[in-house]
């Protein structure tokens, strides 16, 4: 008999690296579902769960928002080719590289601004030593 694994919110939270209550606000913002358990009302998770928590985290590490990660993942449910889901996620994803890259861009002009900006101020604290030298001196 092939019994599929299951996993309580402590032990998914403790092997993903994250808190039971980031599983919670999931469920409450309807990205994931969990089973309950009748005896002690315990939250369960299936291999399905699992991996649908893994894609969120996925998608958080990769910056993209709650609502575009809940689109991505429920339209598997939709179009189980896959196909719909497919072009969807590589138009945002697309969109994401190219905000990226703007950020890269952005981030690079700021690095030479302050080496810019740390060449003048090494230039006139060499001169204000030198300065400082001569009447020492």
């Amino acid at each position: 008999m092939n019994k599929q694994r299951i996993y309580t919110i402590s032990e998914l939270a403790a092997e993903l690296g994250i808190t039971p209550r980031t599983i919670r606000y999931y469920e409450e913002v309807e990205l994931l579902s969990s089973e309950r358990e009748s005896v002690n009302h315990q939250r369960l998770y299936d291999a399905r769960a699992r991996a649908r928590l893994k894609l969120i985290l996925r998608g958080k590490r990769f910056g993209f928002p709650l609502s575009e990660i809940k689109e991505m993942i429920n339209l598997y449910d939709v179009d189980r080719t896959q196909k719909e889901q497919l072009r969807r996620t590589i138009t945002l994803g697309d969109k994401k590289i190219a905000e990226l890259e703007e950020m890269v861009t952005d981030l690079q002009a700021i690095r030479e601004e302050m080496l810019e900006f740390r060449r003048h101020f090494m230039s006139l604290l060499q001169e204000l030593e030198r300065k400082n030298e001569r009447e020492e001196g």
